[in-house]
């Protein structure tokens, strides 16, 4: 179903929590600074639609499309998003604490000083995104493809990346303070043991 923004700006307006969106069209929506906390936007199409600053807390994200949507300040902690499609996004600032990400396309997307600890980012495709400065402190990037993924200054202590790719990734300055590096490909291609 699409919404069109007056009938968005309703929805938001009368109060009723938590939002059911499940499989809605979004696409293009101007929804930032919305009070979406533990809202289903389950399969939900919010390509191109500005979620800056909005509270998407809790929220059911998995398998939605945000395509080059606007996410930078927005707090997404603890929301489930595996299968999330978030291809060249806009997290800058974005709190993602302990959100679930796993199996998500998020090539192109920049997270440039976002807090990604104790996020789950096993199996998601991470090549070329913008991670310069992230905390990912106890991450779980198992698994994940890195490649040419700028992680300089990155906060990467206590993060699991057994066997994922990191082929042509910048980790200049980054802290890998007890990371898991075991089977991991490195920028220079060699193997960790």
């Amino acid at each position: 179903m699409q919404y069109s923004q007056e009938q968005l700006n309703k929805l938001l307006l009368d109060g009723q929590r938590p939002l059911w969106l499940a499989k809605a069209d979004l696409s293009d929506a101007d929804l930032h600074q919305a009070d979406l906390a533990r809202a289903r936007l389950l399969r939900a199409n919010l390509s191109g639609a500005n979620l800056s600053g909005a509270n998407l807390s809790g929220a059911e994200l998995t398998y939605a499309v945000l395509i080059q949507a606007d996410l930078s300040q927005a707090n997404l902690t603890q929301a489930a998003m595996s299968g999330t499609d978030l291809s060249r996004a806009n997290l800058t600032g974005a709190n993602l604490h302990e959100a679930d990400l796993a199996r998500s396309m998020l090539a192109g997307a920049d997270f440039s000083r976002a807090n990604l600890s104790q996020a789950n980012l096993s199996e998601s495709n991470l090549s070329r995104t913008n991670l310069r400065g992230v905390n990912l402190r106890g991450a779980n990037l198992a698994e994940a493809n890195l490649t040419g993924a700028n992680l300089q200054g990155a906060n990467l202590s206590g993060a699991n990346l057994r066997e994922s790719i990191l082929s042509n990734a910048n980790l200049a300055e980054a802290n890998l303070e007890g990371v898991n590096l075991e089977f991991a490909i490195m920028p220079d291609g060699t193997v960790a043991e």
